[in-house]
This record gives structure tokens, C-alpha cells and sequence, in this order.
């Protein structure tokens, strides 16, 4: 099912029943039905598919072994070497579209939506690997100022932390230089990047913090391995999805507010959702040694 029709000269981008009789023609099979039962007893559906997208990053291996690195270092003192997954995440004030209980027939689960404008807010969070404890801000926007702050607020509630292992994607405002100024001096092996046309020096009245946090760069274009993604999903199953706030904005940001506050002491289930039961195994199958190629998207 993986080749191409117009290998087989069918001008056309997917397979259809049809097509395949044509090409199949050993198969001596008379109507599209017959083909389908074929396909059926040889464990091939029409099924739907779904996005994709490959890493391009060369050196995606051994980012995710550094990510290791970190957890096992952490897994001796957790108090004073602490690992973080980050990310940002915008809801908005439509509800999204999904599935829901209903009764039969032409009756159908609605969506309410507003009269005005679809207004948007971010939420920037930290997941803790080993408590499920979530630290969370949210604004109209997340800009530099805004970020900073963030991780000020992250260091006071690990008053104790020798170092905090900050894993997150490659956004480029992560890593400005006026946001890597309210840092310690940053110990990656890799560059930090940013647009061309950004300033390379911080701003003279950017905060100098010297806030204990190391940023670790995930491998580009790889949002699966960062597990505070699933974090995200659950917000938009159980609350986002057809939610009837639609006209009351300042309830829905409140809602998603209540949402977080309940890992705020921690949660193994939330640990569990996420796929960080044991996080001695983050990454186990992407770096087993049988797997010399860079993995796909899963």
C-alpha cells in the first residue's frame, strides 16, 4: 500500500478500488466488492491518515542522550539537580470541535461560539519529571518580559535547587540573548539559535538574575519528545473541547487556571498520562542500541 499509483501509471495520489483492480490484474478479480473482501481478509482497511513530520535535525540522537544524562544526574538528588520539560501552549476563546455523547439520529453535539472576535491566550508551564508538579503563568502574550518572570517564579519554587534543567523546544525567543542574560553562563554543547536579524549582546538594562537554569534543546521539529505536550492534550480534552465559554472569556481563562492548580503539589496520573511513570526509560526505544537510524514520528 506504501507505493506510489503513478509508478503503475495511474495519475492519481492515493490508491482507490478500482485502481488497484487495474494494476492487479493477476488477482482475476471482477468488482471493486470482491477486492474489498480480499483486502479485508488480508488485514487492509481504508483508514484515515494522519500528519507527519520527520526531524531534520542531524544531531537528534544525541540531544535526547543528553536529556538522559540530566534525569539520571537528577535521579541521585532530586532536590538540588531538578529536570524540567517546558513549553507554551494558546487556547482560544471558540470552543474546538470534537466528539461527544449523543443521541442517535440527525441531533449532533454543538459548539457554541461567540458573536465576536476569536480572542487568543498563552500559557507558558514546566512539568517536573519526577513529582508531575506543574508551574504554569499565563498571559496575552509571552515575550521576553513576560518569560523571564516565568522563570524567576520557576527558581522560587525550587528554593533548594543547585541546577534546573530546563528541556524545551527551539523557540527563538527561549533563547534571546536578553532571556539567556537573566541566566547562569549556559553550559549546552549546542548553539543556541536565533534569527540573523536579532541582536547577538543583551540590551544594557536587561536583567542580570544569574538564575540557576540550564536550557536543553530538544531536537528540532520533535514536539513527541517533549511530554509536556500530553499536558496540552489533556487540557484540550477536558476542558477546551466544546466548552460553552464562549461568551464569558475571563470564566474560560479561569477554568483552564483550575485546570492546572490541580498539579500543583504534583500527580502521578498526571505522570503516567504523559508516559513519565519511570523516566529512567524516557527515550529507551529511540536510543536503543538496534535503532541506528533517526526515529520517525510515532
Amino acid at each position: 500500500m506504501g507505493r506510489d499509483p503513478r509508478q503503475f501509471k495511474e495519475e492519481r495520489q492515493r490508491w482507490t478500488l478500482d485502481s488497484l483492480r487495474r494494476v492487479c490484474e493477476w488477482l482475476r478479480l471482477r468488482t471493486e466488492a470482491g477486492l474489498s473482501r480480499l483486502l479485508r481478509r488480508l488485514g487492509i482497511s481504508y483508514k484515515r491518515a494522519r500528519q507527519h513530520v520527520h526531524s531534520p535535525d542531524s544531531h537528534y540522537l544525541a540531544k535526547l542522550r543528553d536529556v538522559q544524562v540530566h534525569v539520571k544526574a537528577s535521579k541521585v538528588d532530586p532536590k538540588l539537580f531538578i529536570v524540567l520539560f517546558q513549553d507554551e501552549f494558546t487556547y482560544y476563546r471558540q470552543p474546538t470541535l470534537a466528539s461527544a455523547y449523543e443521541v442517535r439520529g440527525c441531533q449532533q453535539p454543538l459548539a457554541e461560539l461567540s458573536h465576536g472576535s476569536n480572542l487568543h491566550w498563552r500559557v507558558t508551564a514546566t512539568l517536573d519529571i519526577w513529582t508531575g508538579r506543574v508551574i504554569y503563568s499565563q498571559h496575552k502574550l509571552i515575550g521576553l518580559k513576560e518569560l523571564v518572570a516565568f522563570y524567576q517564579k520557576v527558581c522560587a519554587a525550587y528554593p533548594s535547587a543547585q541546577r534546573i534543567y530546563m528541556v524545551q523546544d527551539n523557540w527563538p525567543v527561549h533563547y534571546h540573548p536578553d532571556v539567556v542574560a537573566a541566566l547562569q553562563p549556559q553550559l549546552s554543547r549546542w548553539p543556541l539559535r536565533t534569527p540573523s536579524n536579532w541582536p547577538t549582546e543583551p540590551r544594557a538594562d536587561a536583567p542580570r538574575l544569574n538564575l540557576p537554569i540550564q536550557l536543553v534543546p530538544l531536537p528540532t521539529y520533535a514536539s513527541w519528545t517533549n511530554p509536556i505536550e500530553k499536558l496540552w492534550r489533556m487540557l484540550r480534552q477536558q476542558e477546551l473541547h466544546l466548552h460553552n465559554l464562549a461568551d464569558n472569556w475571563s470564566a474560560l481563562k479561569q477554568r483552564v487556571s483550575t485546570f492546572l492548580d490541580q498539579f500543583a503539589q504534583g500527580s502521578q496520573d498526571l505522570l503516567r498520562y504523559v508516559g513519565l511513570r519511570d523516566p529512567d526509560r524516557l527515550y529507551r526505544s529511540a536510543l536503543s542500541p538496534t535503532n541506528d537510524t533517526q526515529p520517525l514520528r510515532c
